[in-house]
């Protein structure tokens, strides 16, 4: 089985210049987990949710940050941080542009490569998703679930 025949033709890409809160957004939207990053029609980044998350982490203190139902209604926050630096990190971060945590060295694969060679690059690479590329163009993207889904309908 070939990479063409489990991809995602559809990819919904972003630019170096959105926001991360966009991201956030299109991500949710469409359910799904990362997105490839476009300046023109070269490929210079892809972006996870991974990538998104570490953005919370809190520098001084090296943990990451992620509210409880208390945190969303202030209770320990101030104490933690103080409400106005809080504040501030959560603003920065919705405005942080996506050229600024994107991963730049993108693993990609060729339509006619073998899902074995797809599922080889994920794993040693760590990473769910290929951009799909033919002629430097990105053609569709395949993800450790397309393949899965690939290898249940043989």
């Amino acid at each position: 089985m070939k990479v063409k025949d489990v991809m995602n033709p559809n990819v919904v890409f972003c630019k170096p210049d959105d926001t991360v809160r966009e991201i956030a957004k299109i991500l949710k939207e469409n359910n799904i987990s990362g997105v490839p990053i476009i300046e023109g029609e070269e490929l210079v980044g892809i972006v996870s949710e991974g990538d998104l998350l570490k953005l919370l982490i809190i520098p001084e203190k090296g943990e990451l940050w992620l509210p409880s139902p208390f945190e969303v209604i202030e209770v320990p926050i101030r104490e933690y941080l103080g409400w106005e630096d809080t504040k501030k990190i959560l603003s920065d971060v919705g405005s942080t542009k996506v050229e600024e945590i994107m991963t730049r060295d993108v693993y990609t694969i060729s339509s006619e490569a073998s899902v074995e060679e797809a599922s080889e690059h994920m794993v040693r690479h760590r990473i769910n998703r290929l951009p799909v590329i033919e002629d430097d163009q990105v053609v569709g993207i395949v993800t450790r679930g397309d393949i899965i889904q690939g290898l249940a309908n043989l």
